[in-house]
């Protein structure tokens, strides 16, 4: 039997819900949230398309209700507040740091053996957070960033080309961030040939450029953060760890040494399988490219420094 919990129940957390169940990744789902009826009743229109979709995964609603959510093998934090049009997510620390600390403390007081994938942001730094607040080991604590960062570029790779998304490959390594991520077009490949063979420098950059304000654009046409791609990639990282697939996804995990980092997490390429992060994989970057993930890392360490100046830690 196998159980996942989701805490916070609006946009991107009902969506990863929906996915992992119409998927069937687990056996039970339960979503989680501070506001009353949101979660039982997303979760009961879930449940009402289960005979039109053929799943039988069980999605149960609850409020605060932590009891509900004992024994999971992952839990999943969406929780705090979104961004609006204008803000960084770097901006939302100040609220969710609480937000986040307190729902995993939580969860894990029923789930002492769960899996955490964190979604909310700043997600590097609410990652960094969970690591130093929980005392989990650090295989048991990712962030989803690159998943979702990944699919975009791979998404505006096959825009440019003109081809079908599942055929690209491609990963972004660095912060969650619009400023600091780092996609690797120097990587990237069009079923196996490199993406430079289809698309003009001028071109691979322009895609480089959509890629990183992926989810400002978003933000700017909705109003709010995105949802279905942020959900869909989270159910992603979860499927990998709880099927033990042995996927690599890259996701923001802690570093201890790889990349010539420390005391840090942030987006890199892993192995996820069933005890969480099974292995880190070190790319071989150029110079240009270790020099970008470099000032990323810095930009990471410098908005995890407010997690003090917020008193989270």
């Amino acid at each position: 039997m196998s159980k996942v919990t989701v805490v916070g129940a609006g946009n991107v957390g009902a969506t990863v819900a929906n996915v992992l169940a119409f998927n069937e990744v687990a056996d039970e789902v339960v979503m989680l949230d501070v506001k009353e009826g949101v979660s039982e009743g997303k979760a009961m229109d879930m449940m009402q398309t289960a005979q039109l979709l053929g799943f039988d995964t069980t999605v149960v609603g609850c409020t605060n209700d932590y009891e509900k959510t004992a024994g999971s093998d992952v839990i999943v934090i969406t929780s705090g507040i979104p961004r609006k049009p204008g803000m960084t997510r770097e901006e939302l620390i100040g609220v969710n740091a609480g937000i986040v600390k307190s729902v995993a403390q939580s969860a894990l007081k029923y789930s002492p053996n769960a899996i955490l994938v964190v979604i909310s942001n700043p997600m590097d730094t609410m990652t960094y957070l969970a690591l130093k607040s929980l005392g989990l080991p650090k295989n048991r604590i990712i962030g989803m960033g690159g998943a979702l960062d990944s699919s975009r570029f791979k998404y505006y790779l096959s825009q440019a080309i003109g081809c079908n998304a599942n055929e690209v490959e491609g990963m972004v390594i660095g912060g969650h961030s619009d400023t600091t991520m780092l996609p690797l077009a120097r990587l990237a490949t069009y079923k196996g040939l490199p993406i430079t063979q289809f698309l003009s420098d001028q071109q691979i950059d322009e895609v480089v450029k959509a890629t990183m304000v992926g989810g400002a654009t978003l933000t700017g046409l909705l109003g709010t953060s995105a949802w279905y791609a942020p959900g869909a990639a989270g159910s992603l990282v979860v499927e990998s760890i709880l099927h033990n697939q042995k996927k690599m996804i890259p996701c923001s995990v802690a570093l201890e040494g790889e990349y010539g980092e420390n005391d840090i997490c942030i987006g890199v390429p892993v192995i996820l399988g069933r005890n969480g992060v099974e292995k880190i994989i070190e790319l071989p970057l150029n110079a240009d490219e270790l020099a970008k993930f470099k000032a990323s890392a810095v930009a990471t360490h410098n908005t995890n420094a407010a997690l003090k100046t917020v008193g989270a830690l």
